[in-house]
Parts: structure tokens; sequence; C-alpha cells
């Protein structure tokens, strides 16, 4: 994990412009096919990143951006040739790749992506000093990197005098471990980044829990890296049995210390029935999306609850629930959830279905979206994927939010409403807006009736 220096930790960020070989692995998530990107928005622009949305759909659903996403990313791959050459830049300038001259054009699904990695890398407190962009599709099963892209990437780590080596793909442990010999520096894949910083930012209990989980889980199978990293555990679990080696030891250790925490999670799940059974009858609405996308603004607005509002990744790891009356004296519940992030760990998402249980058993979801990010389309299509894996199949009505509408031209708010008529477009800073919204689920609750 990222060390807390006094110093910010020197990062370079590495990631690839084109979608991988291997099955899963560098591609947006959240279904749908791969097709061609989406044409000409309204006034009949085209390449407007803001109209590359994906096409619209009736209920409220972005299942298509996901497939206009990867197409984009195919087409920009297709457009590089077979050129198979690297991008490295320092502290985000121009300059080319070390003895290259002009760098290849890279994707806005790459640029996307490490924009978002950049973020991470701030958020967990390290100084980004350069960017290193692979355009090669196959992926090296030992080392991630060919032999000629490692070592271009060793000189500008060298060059930039950084301390870590922050991958925005998952790492195999084979991968991280050649790669950490052969840079001799800290390497860190996308996983490992966002468990550090959810370790950060949890603040209650349940939370912890859940992140030393999804931490411990992640770690399992990258003890013969790691092992002697396990001090920070601490004793008391376990004791060394007859004959057994180190790693042994510290496997045994992991799986009881899991053992441990999924039985308080279990403990965490019954509390949760038992407040369920509490709200019985109530019209129960979660508000879910991208981090950072201004859900808990938006809960704020209605609810005046007060919890904290930051314009950074990941500031709400707790769902907060509070009760909201309307102004026919209806009463309803709202609840502020954990935001998600593109390609999400699995195991971060399977430890906090005990804090994500309200989305579950909602009776309405409603997606919050930044309007005002270019990657909207594959930011809504992650969303909907791991709602999807939440719900275990269960239906539940889903009504899209797009904020942040103050930040938006004339001619990009005309685009919004053109891809998405279904959705409501607001800014969260706007207490008219806020409550339109209100009347809006006030409308949805007499429906449910």
């Amino acid at each position: 994990m990222i060390s807390t220096h006094r110093e910010p930790e020197r990062a370079i960020l590495v990631g690839l412009a084109d979608p991988p070989s291997r099955p899963g692995a560098g591609r947006e998530r959240g279904g749908g096919a791969g097709g061609a990107p989406p044409g000409p928005g309204p006034g009949g622009a085209a390449g407007d990143p803001r109209l590359d949305r994906g096409a619209p759909e009736q209920g409220g659903r972005a299942r298509g951006h996901a497939g206009a996403a990867v197409g984009e990313a195919g087409a920009a791959a297709g457009e590089a040739g077979a050129e198979a050459g690297g991008v490295g830049t320092a502290g985000g300038g121009a300059g080319g790749a070390p003895g290259e001259g002009q760098p290849p054009p890279v994707s806005r699904e790459a640029s996307a992506g490490l924009e978002e990695l950049a973020l991470l890398a701030q958020t967990a407190g390290s100084l980004v000093v350069g960017r290193f962009v692979q355009k090669r599709a196959a992926i090296h099963p030992g080392r991630f990197l060919s032999t000629g892209k490692l070592a271009a990437l060793a000189e500008l780590a060298e060059r930039e005098r950084a301390d870590l080596i922050l991958f925005d793909e998952d790492l195999s442990p084979v991968q991280a471990r050649n790669l950490e010999r052969a840079l001799e520096r800290k390497v860190i894949d996308r996983t490992e980044l966002i468990l550090d910083i959810f370790a950060r930012r949890a603040r209650t209990r349940e939370a912890q829990v859940q992140v030393e989980l999804a931490q411990l889980q992640y770690l399992l199978p990258r003890l013969t890296r790691l092992w002697g990293h396990l001090s920070r555990l601490g004793g008391g679990i376990g004791t060394r049995g007859p004959g057994e080696t180190q790693l042994e030891v510290d496997r045994r250790r992991v799986r009881e210390r899991i053992d441990v925490l999924k039985r308080r999670l279990a403990a965490v799940e019954r509390e949760r029935d038992v407040q369920g059974r509490r709200r019985a009858g109530l019209f129960r609405v979660s508000l879910v999306g991208y981090t950072n996308a201004g859900k808990s603004t938006l809960f704020n607005q209605l609810t005046r609850a007060g919890v904290a509002e930051e314009d950074r990744l990941f500031a709400t790891l707790d769902t907060t629930t509070r009760r909201l009356v309307l102004p026919g004296g209806e009463v309803m519940l709202v609840s502020d959830t954990v935001g998600f992030i593109r390609k999400l760990p699995h195991h971060l998402v399977a430890s906090f279905r005990a804090t994500l249980r309200e989305a579950r058993e909602s009776d309405l979801l409603v997606h919050v979206a930044d309007a005002s990010q270019p990657a909207l389309a594959a930011q809504m299509a992650s969303v909907d994927e791991v709602l999807d894996g939440l719900l275990d199949g269960r239906s539940v009505p889903r009504l899209l939010v797009l904020n942040k509408a103050d930040r938006l031209s004339e001619g990009d708010l005309l685009a919004a409403r053109a891809w998405h008529p279904e959705a409501i477009l607001l800014s969260a800073l706007r207490r008219e807006d806020a409550l339109r919204f209100r009347d809006r689920l006030g409308l949805a609750a007499r429906e449910h009736r």
C-alpha cells in the first residue's frame, strides 16, 4: 500500500491505449456489444466529446454506452495502425517517449482512464510526475510490458526520480513481482490503489471491517511477494504449527482473520434485517452513481442531513438514510450510498454488500450522473454493471438524474436532453432544482402505491 510520507511519493502512471487481448482486462465494464461510435448529435456535430454519449434508451437505462465506449477505443486503436510504441511524459507535459519522436495518438478512452488514475493517485497522497502509455494490445504474461517498453519505463522512472509505479490495470502476482524487480520501485495496480484509498477514508467500524476484508482477500494470493508486510496485522491470530513455513503460517493467519471479519459482517447483515423490518411500509429511495457525481450534495438539499460534501473521489463510504417529508405530508426514506468507479474491485463490492443493502432493497434507485463528464457514457455503464450484480436479478425501477447542469453550455444542455430525454437535468447546488426533484420523487411514491 502507499505509505504516508511527509513528502508525497512521486508516481508514474501506466495505462493501455487500446483494449488488451486477455478477457476482461483494460476494458470498460458494463456490458454491451462493442459497436461503432455514435454518429452526429443534435445540430449535426460530430466528434464532440459531450455528444459521444451512446444511443438513448427508454426507461433511463444506459445499456448502449459501454459498447460505444469500447467501439470508440477500437476505432482509435485502428487509426494508430500496427504501431506498438510507448508514450512517456513527465509531469503531464508534452514530451515524447525516451529516444522517440512525436508520440503516437492516444484514444480519448485511454486519456480519460489516465486522468481518473491521476485523481486516484492524488487522492491517495501521491504526486504524479509522469505518464506512460503502451500502444500494444497484447500483454506479456510475466511482466505485463514488453522488454523494450519496460526499459523505456525504467528510464522515465529514473529521470523523474519516481518512488512508485501505478498501473491502471490489474496485475497478476507474478507480473507485480517481476515488475518490482525490474524497475526497482514499488509497483501498485488499480485495485490495490482503490483499496488503499478506501482504507484511508473508512471512518466507521463497519466500513473499516469491510475494507480490511477486501484488502486481505486481495492480499492472500500475493503473499509470496508481500508476506513480510503482514507484521501490520499484529499477533494473536493462530500460532506456528510444527513443520510449517513462514508463508504457510501467514496464509493461515490471513484466512483466519478473513473468517473473523466475515462473521462480523454477518452480524451487520442481521442488524440490517431488523432495521429493514422497522422501515417496512415506507417508500425507499437510494441515490447511487459514480463517485464525485454529487450524490451527497443532492442528498443534503433534500434532507438537510449535513453529510460531508467534498469535490473528491470516495468522500462517502457509508450509507446514510434520512426521512423526507413531502409537502403533502407523505414520508419516504432517502439514502446516500458509496460511489462506484470504473473497474471497481470485486472484493470491495462483495465486502460492501452490507452497506449497499439499502440500495438492494429500495423501491426506487436514483442514478445520479455527472453530466459535465466527457466519460459520461462509460461511467454510467460502470454503475449499471455494479447495480446489476448487487440486485441479483431483482428488478428495481431506476430514475436517471444528470447533475451539474450548471457546468454545461447551452449546446451541451440541448445535447444532454436529446440523448437522455427520460432524465432529470439539474444542478444539486440550486435549491429550486432540488425541490423540483423532490416533487418527482413524490410522484414516483404515489405511482408505487
